[in-house]
């Protein structure tokens, strides 16, 4: 049995992560609110910027234009990679790495990685894989500026014949306690089924400057919608894993002070057995 004082050691020990953790929970859940805001904030838009593309899905030609139509066979695609920059957060991005090992080991495609956050380059560069685009992570805060600059080389990259498919991994936000990791299509664009009542567009100033101009921006508000997903199960999974981590904390503290009084009473007991031995001795 170990004795008192690394008994008390590894209480005061434990009691500071404890600590530590507890502060680490409710941080994420300051920035989970605020995360969660966003995202139900830039829901309205991304949901009004489906049905326009909906709308236009009876356009004659839209399905040949270059971000619409399809590429077969898919023999080499381009998957980003969406994960965070700091751990501690359960397995947020334990799962996206696995998904993405997992698709780029299906076969009868090539496929090179686009990363988004450092967790994942942190994994892939020691492996044998093609990167083929890095970019900063979003933990500075979502910005439609790093979408744009995500899209925009993709676009390009797909546009130049670089890869037939471009494939996005992130994590959905469902609730703080349930995030989901999916993978979805990027380019070519599979525009929303045509409503049955579709509208009629007056195009100003032509109708394929604003169709060429709206492709573009709506795949820039799908992976703008997937960073702040992104964000949002990032906090979920941070502030789950710091409760998880304080609850634990406290079954280890309540282990440890019944193994110290323990071995306080066995000490007691000890110097009782050795005062009553000497006195014995001395009667004899």
């Amino acid at each position: 049995m170990a004795s008192l004082k690394i008994i008390r050691k590894r209480i005061g020990s434990v009691r500071n992560t404890q600590q530590i953790t507890k502060a680490m929970k409710m941080v994420s859940a300051a920035k989970l609110r605020r995360a969660q805001d966003a995202v139900s904030a830039s829901r309205s838009y991304a949901e009004k910027f489906g049905e326009v593309m909906a709308g236009l899905a009876t356009e004659s030609g839209l399905r040949e234009h270059p971000l619409v139509r399809e590429r077969t066979p898919e023999s080499k695609v381009l998957l980003l990679l969406l994960t965070g920059d700091r751990g501690l957060c359960g397995g947020f991005n334990t799962n996206l790495i696995r998904l993405s090992q997992t698709f780029i080991a299906e076969d009868g495609r090539d496929t090179e990685l686009g990363l988004i956050g450092r967790k994942g380059h942190d994994f892939y560069k020691r492996r044998d894989v093609t990167i083929a685009e890095q970019f900063a992570g979003p933990s500075a805060g979502p910005s439609i500026d790093l979408a744009r600059d995500i899209v925009a080389r993709a676009v390009a990259r797909f546009q130049s014949e670089d890869f037939d498919a471009v494939y996005l991994l992130y994590t959905k936000f469902e609730s703080a306690l349930t995030q989901v990791p999916t993978l979805e299509r990027l380019l070519p664009i599979a525009t929303p089924e045509a409503p049955e009542s579709a509208r009629e567009y007056l195009y100003e100033p032509n109708r394929q400057l604003v169709i060429d101009d709206l492709l573009p921006r709506y795949v820039e508000v799908k992976v703008f919608q997937a960073v702040l997903n992104s964000i949002a199960s990032e906090h979920g999974a941070r502030m789950t894993a710091m409760e998880s981590a304080t609850r634990n904390a406290s079954e280890m503290i309540d282990r440890l002070t019944l193994e110290m009084n323990r071995a306080r009473q066995a000490t007691i007991t000890k110097e009782l057995m050795e005062i009553v031995g000497g006195a014995e001795a001395l009667k004899g």
